[in-house]
This record gives structure tokens, sequence and C-alpha cells, in this order.
């Protein structure tokens, strides 16, 4: 059959020299709105216009952020310090999802695992990672669950005295350095810490902050003696007394900062040598204050957000709340009590620092006995961040 001249058929419409290159782009671009839209939610759920829950309500899940393939990781130290060192040292892009690793340095069972699963119930699984270092020559019984099942990295045998408190540390870091490049802050807790503060206000704390929380204290009473735990000179040339720090072991570090630890090899020798003098040796309270004043001091706030109570001490241990000790008044104190600062120059002195106060976050030491009386005022004090006496 002809067809009339002048006469279009549908088929003829579609196969035009104008329709066909308009359909195409059509085709190709669709998807690429559809990804550019869905970038947009992820962005807008983590602004701080709309506020980090929102990631929830959006069902944004897992799949949105950074999944790779996963390697067996070295057992290595140096070998896992050395990959750690080529990840992407800056913080996530802006917009994208920016993550809390917690990390926990252990010899025994969590006692307060209940109640950190309290602290981590209902909050974005997207906000947050988890990393146990857990000493293989001790037995752990209840066996790690919940949020702490399968987290438990290579361990090695850690003790104090030694520099391998702190070697587990930075063990901590490699493995969350490599495990997750959305990872932004770096906490360091050991069994004994709780958490005092909910975790939306500890997110929005430490994603607000672009320095680290790490004591860094100058002139302290047997600082000399620590320098010189290993040897008279054994720290020279690469560590000079004056450049000696202390701190505690319990810090928060940004993510550059944790790929600076990584990357250390230089003051991290020094350090790592066996203390002829055992009773003076605390690396873990040495080592990072020493290597973060020495190379980024201005990228730190000399203080630590983990409240600890030294007026009190025992074998070198800082006083242990009590089960009978723990009520809301307690809570209150340790929160509305101001950080002691570093008074080193060029941290104490800076304006900035003279005029913060940062919210304590965590705390410690506390019994195992206690987490009955911590458990029992979670929703009306601990993690009610409003709470007044």
């Amino acid at each position: 059959m002809k067809v009339a001249a002048g006469y279009n058929s549908p088929a003829r419409d579609m196969l035009s020299p104008t329709l066909f290159p308009l359909f195409c782009a059509l085709f190709l671009c669709f998807p690429v709105a559809v990804i550019f839209t869905f970038q947009r939610e992820i962005t807008a759920a983590v602004s701080p216009e709309s506020g980090f829950r929102s990631l929830c309500s959006r069902n944004v899940n897992a799949s949105s952020s950074v999944v790779r393939f996963q390697p067996p990781l070295p057992k290595n130290d140096e070998e896992l310090l050395r990959l750690a060192s080529r990840v992407n040292p800056n913080q996530p892009s802006p917009g994208s999802i920016r993550k809390l690793a917690f990390m926990y340095l252990t010899t025994s069972p969590l006692p307060f695992a209940p109640l950190w699963e309290t602290f981590f119930n209902g909050s974005c699984k997207e906000l947050y990672n988890v990393y146990v270092h857990a000493d293989p020559t001790r037995e752990y019984d209840p066996p790690f669950s919940g949020v702490f099942k399968n987290r438990v990295i290579h361990s090695k045998p850690s003790k104090r005295n030694s520099p391998t408190l702190a070697a587990a540390a930075r063990r901590l870091l490699a493995h969350a350095l490599l495990h997750d490049p959305q990872n932004y802050m770096f906490a360091l807790f050991s069994p004994s810490c709780v958490p005092i503060r909910s975790f939306d206000f500890t997110y929005k704390t430490l994603l607000s902050s672009n320095r680290s929380f790490i004591e860094i204290l100058k002139d302290e009473p047997f600082q000399f003696d620590r320098w010189a735990a290993r040897g008279p000179i054994a720290m020279l040339p690469e560590v000079r007394l004056e450049d000696f720090r202390i701190g505690s072991q319990f810090w928060v570090l940004k993510r550059s900062h944790a790929h600076l630890v990584a990357r250390d090899r230089r003051i991290w020798e020094k350090f790592n040598m066996t203390c002829l003098w055992e009773g003076s040796c605390f690396p873990e309270e040495n080592y990072f204050p020493t290597l973060l004043n020495m190379r980024d001091p201005r990228g730190c706030v000399p203080a630590t957000l983990t409240h600890v109570d030294w007026t009190v001490t025992e074998g070198g241990h800082p006083k242990m709340y009590e089960a009978e000790e723990v009520v809301p008044e307690l809570i209150l104190r340790l929160r509305n009590t101001r950080p002691r600062y570093g008074d080193d120059g060029i941290n104490g002195s800076d304006w900035s620092v003279i005029e913060r106060s940062d919210p304590f976050l965590f705390a410690r030491k506390f019994s195992p006995e206690a987490l009955g009386p911590l458990m029992g005022m979670v929703t009306t004090v601990l993690f009610n961040d409003s709470a007044l006496l």
C-alpha cells in the first residue's frame, strides 16, 4: 500500500532527524538526573541546616556510604601503618556523610556494653563505626555482641608501663582509616569509660570541630623522669626535653591527625623503645601529645573531652566511681566542669583556648557495678542533654 505524499507515519516521526537525537539525549540523561537528585538528598541529610537526624527520616541506608571490597589487612604493624599512611588524609568532602570512629582499647569484657548499646540505639548507623582492640591473651566472657560483634581488629598483647598500649591505639587508628574513608573524627576509650551526653549532642559537638581534642601539658611533675625512662639521652635528637608533653591517653583526633600518626616513623621509634625504668614509662600518655604538639599544635584543642578525677589516686590510677556514688548530681557535675587546657605558650596563650569551655562528652573511671545506676538514669539524666537538678 502506498502512503500519500505529505503523510508522516508514527514510525517515521520517531526516526525523524529532529526527534531521534532528542529522544537519545533524554534517555541518556535520565539516570544522571536520578543520581544527582539522590546525591542532593544525601547532601541535605547531613547539612547543618537540616540536621543529621534527617538522614534516617529520608531512608538513606548504608548503601549511600562508600562501600568497597576489604582485602585482609596486614597483621604486621609496620605494613599496616604504611598502608594506612596512603589513604586520603583530608576530611570527607562537604555534603558527604561524615562519621565518628569509636575505638575501644580493652583487656577485659566491656562492662558498659549495654550502656553503649543504648547510646547508639536510635541513631543513624551511617554516622558511626565501632572498632575494638582486645588483648588476645585474655578471656572475654561474655563475648562481644550487639554493636561490638565482629568489630574486633587483629589485636596484640597490651599492658601498662610499656609501648604496647600506644601501639594498640595506633593499630586502631590504622584500621579505622583503612576501613572507611568517611571516618571524620577518631575517639579512643577504655572499658571504664562511659558517655555522659546523648549521641545527638556528641555527634554535633565533634562534627562542628576542625581541630583535635587532646590534652597537651608542659612542665608536669616527673616530666624529666618520663622523658629519660629509656635512658638519659635515648630520646635525642628527635625529641628534646622541651618538646616532651604529657596528656590523657583518651583523645579525639581529626582525620588529618589520625593520618599523621599512621605515617609517623621518626618520633614513634623513640617512644617504642623499651623503658629502663617501668615506673616512669607511660608512652600512651606521652607519644600522642608530644607528636601533635611538635607537628601541628594549632590544629589541636589542648584538652580531653573525657572527664577524669586525679585528685584521688590509687596505684597510679585516678578515682574510681563506685555504684553508690553514681547519682544524677554526679553526672551533672561532671558535665559542668570546665576542661583543663594546656598552659603551653602556643596553646594556652591562644585567646581561642582561653575563652573556650568545651563540654565533657565522656567520663571515667566507673566500676562495673555502676552499670545499674547508670542505666537507671539513661532517659532522665544521662542522655537527656537538658537535664537540670
